[in-house]
């Protein structure tokens, strides 16, 4: 709770300053009980939503496609539209109805939902593993290697992948958010966000013990109040000096100017690096690592940008790869005569690239499946067993302390819309409410049975007969698809409670997993097994991506009372759109680019369909099996190790230790991309770690740095569409 030693807060009244922007005074909010009733899905929230999107879209598809890295965006997405709303959108429409955060909501929805589609569609993955790397074999005799889709081709995949994992999703909010309150770490903190930027209202859902503290510190706050008042009149006592976390006056529109300056740094750096290629690959550590081995360094901000968002253990561990598979496994190979010593380093068949990538390929397959699987474990042995305790528990709880407790929540909240009303400016209150309660919307308010059921089944059945019309029923049997959608759902369920957990949607665990079980069930004389196995897999990844992120954004809505069939109009519209221009910025990279290159290398597609190969016993280089099988059991001890001391509910000396051990899919991620991806992105990490060792828990800090990332990342992937035009028109580099 920040302290005020320039205000006095009235008696009774429990108010935390969420001081991390500045709130917009000139955005009237509505009253909490009417929020779900007042119009969310307008025409200037869902053009804004897919402007937004568009861009968060056309970033994600460059860095996607280069690293395998997307990002939800919700953060900068939830500033960016609060800016247009608040400096441009009243000169417009200077007597147009005020904001209000769920509108904002409904434009952060429906950019996720946008967004997102690179990696839900397979674009950066599952597409050009089959168009790039599958051969005329391994298709069923099918599809040529190197023929790429047409646009309708990827209008159809796409349709069929978008929408069964939001149906499937919506039943599960009630479960998931309402009755087990999950906290989907994104989520809350997107919807906190939007409640300072707005100045409205937020829910936070405390527990027993947290209820007693607070009335504790609600009656410390009253004790406070009256030394204050006895000072004013003349007493002395002993100041309290204000909190570092106070904001400044000006720091809505500091954070405004940081996105603005860091994204045209970035965008400026994108067009110099087109004329000058070359500083694209600094030879920073010696000519002779850099012809052999691969290692410069790419001044990228976005690639800065992204550590900083990753943080210092991630990018720690993708170096700690890059040495790993570009020092020490390269050397060897080349030492023993595993690879060609003539070959191209980069060259991902004869050369060191080829050869470490199967060990890159087994720690991370490794690492993905051990996490899951524990993951999936803890999820299922605390639904089936904690949640029915705690439930007895409760039903037997004693009746005093309980209408004890529930009259402090009311008491606090009464505090605080006192508080609220005796003030001209806008509220910045957190609306308590007690674990032991479901706070729900009006039926009204949510997406009917009809609905979901119908929608489920049409998507269902359009996934299973386009899919089976792209490729052919002998490569992709109708069980198979069957199949693949019930896998997908069921893994969706582990997902989103893997998410709500930790904040980590494991798709890339859940696709390899995919393969798995396909590779189990398919026998390896079926014609086309590679290709169906890559499909299976990229069904799963859609289902749990889409049924992730949904429940994340109606986490969101969630803490700010939105409408959930707004939420869920947003996802429609927003998949809508982006299977159209996800579509077509595919066909734009192929065309303009030759796919894979020097610089978009498409590492996730490689990492496809070599797991495809690598489950159904295919022959690997010259003493690559003995390598990754090593790798690989090492790893897999590691992640069980770690998963285990990192979900203790009670965690103790080991959860402290355990973050040293190094995450499988991070080192995996080092050792498959070259190491001018690493560095930068170390180098970004660093700097976020030292910035926040210096500023400590400063939540107004903290977003400062998430906006200066987010812009870096921004500029960039945005300004790319200049340089395919460039580069489309044949303009010259220097």
């Amino acid at each position: 709770m920040t302290n005020e030693s320039s205000a006095l807060m009235p008696r009774g009244a429990v108010r935390r300053r969420l001081a991390v922007l500045s709130p917009c005074h000139s955005i009237a909010q509505p009253r909490w009980e009417e929020k779900p009733s007042i119009c969310q899905v307008t025409l200037r929230a869902t053009l804004l939503g897919l402007a937004i999107g568009s861009l968060v879209l056309i970033s994600n598809f460059q860095f996607g496609l280069q690293t395998g890295w997307v990002s939800m965006m919700s953060l900068p997405a939830a500033l960016l539209a609060v800016a247009w709303f608040k400096q441009v959108w009243p000169r417009l429409r200077p007597n147009d109805c005020p904001l209000s955060d769920v509108e904002i909501v409904y434009v952060q929805s429906l950019a996720v939902a946008v967004g997102t589609g690179p990696l839900s569609f397979g674009f950066i993955g599952v597409i050009p593993a089959i168009e790039k790397f599958v051969t005329w074999e391994e298709s069923g005799r099918t599809r040529l290697q190197g023929t790429s889709f047409t646009l309708v081709q990827l209008l159809c995949w796409s349709c069929a992948l978008a929408f069964f994992g939001i149906f499937f999703a919506v039943p599960l909010r009630k479960q998931v958010i309402v009755k087990e309150k999950l906290r989907f770490p994104s989520g809350s903190a997107t919807a906190i966000l939007i409640a300072v930027l707005t100045g409205s209202e937020v829910l936070q859902e405390v527990t027993t013990d947290e209820l007693v503290d607070m009335r504790n510190k609600r009656l410390a706050q009253e004790c406070s109040e009256v030394l204050q008042l006895s000072e004013a009149e003349g007493e002395t006592y002993e100041s309290v000096p204000p909190s570092n976390d106070s904001p400044a006056p000006d720091s809505y529109s500091q954070n405004v100017a940081i996105l603005t300056q860091t994204f045209a740094v970035s965008s400026l750096y994108t067009v110099v690096s087109y004329f000058v290629p070359i500083i694209k690959a600094l030879p920073v550590f010696g000519s002779h690592v850099s012809r052999r081995y691969l290692w410069n360094f790419q001044p990228s901000p976005a690639y800065i940008g992204q550590g900083i968002i990753m943080g210092l253990p991630t990018v720690s561990y993708m170096l700690f790869g890059s040495v790993l598979g570009w020092v020490v496994l390269a050397g060897i190979a080349r030492h023993q005569g595993w690879v060609d010593p003539d070959a191209d380093p980069g060259d991902w068949e004869h050369g060191v690239q080829g050869w470490i990538l199967w060990c890159s390929l087994a720690i991370m397959v490794a690492d993905s499946v051990v996490g899951f699987i524990v993951v999936a474990v803890r999820s299922l042995v605390r639904f089936m067993l904690v949640d029915d305790k705690a439930e007895l528990l409760t039903t037997i709880w004693d009746d005093s302390l309980q209408s004890m407790l529930l009259e402090e929540e009311r008491a606090l909240n009464r505090g605080r819309d006192r508080s609220s009303s005796s003030t001209s400016t806008a509220q910045e209150t957190i609306r308590l409410v007690s674990t032991t309660e479901d706070h729900e919307v009006d039926s009204r308010h949510l997406v009917t049975a009809t609905t979901v059921i119908s929608g489920l089944v049409v998507s269902s059945v359009f996934c299973v007969v386009v899919v089976i019309r792209l490729f052919g029923i002998a490569v992709i049997p109708v069980y198979a698809m069957v199949t693949a959608l019930l896998l997908a759902l069921l893994l969706s369920i582990l997902g989103i409670r893997a998410l709500g957990e930790t904040d980590l949607n494991p798709v890339s665990g859940i696709g390899k997993l995919s393969q798995l079980v396909f590779a189990l069930l398919v026998p390896r004389t079926h014609p086309g097994n590679i290709l169906l196995n890559i499909v299976a897999g990229g069904v799963a990844e859609a289902g749990a991506q889409q049924a992730g992120d949904l429940m994340q954004d109606l986490k969101t809505g969630h803490l700010l009372n939105a409408s959930p069939r707004a939420q869920f109009v947003a996802q429609l519209v927003g998949v809508v759109w982006s299977v159209v221009l996800s579509s077509l910025m595919y066909i734009v990279y192929n065309t303009v680019y030759d796919l894979p290159n020097e610089q978009i290398r498409i590492p996730t597609a490689v990492v496809w369909v070599d797991c495809a190969r690598l489950v159904s016993g295919q022959n690997l280089p010259e003493r690559a099996l003995e390598c990754s099988l090593v790798l690989g059991g090492v790893f897999a001890v590691l992640s069980l190790v770690k998963n285990c001391a990192l979900t203790n509910r009670n965690p103790g000396p080991a959860a402290r230790w355990a973050k040293y051990i190094p995450s499988g899919v991070a080192v995996g991620v080092g050792i498959y991309n070259v190491p001018s991806f690493t560095v930068a992105r170390f180098l970004g990490g660093a700097a976020s770690h030292l910035w926040l060792r210096r500023h400590g828990g400063n939540l107004a800090r903290k977003t400062s740095m998430i906006v200066f990332s987010s812009g870096l990342v921004l500029g960039e992937g945005v300004c790319s569409i200049v340089v395919m035009l460039m580069s489309s028109l044949g303009v010259p580099h220097f």
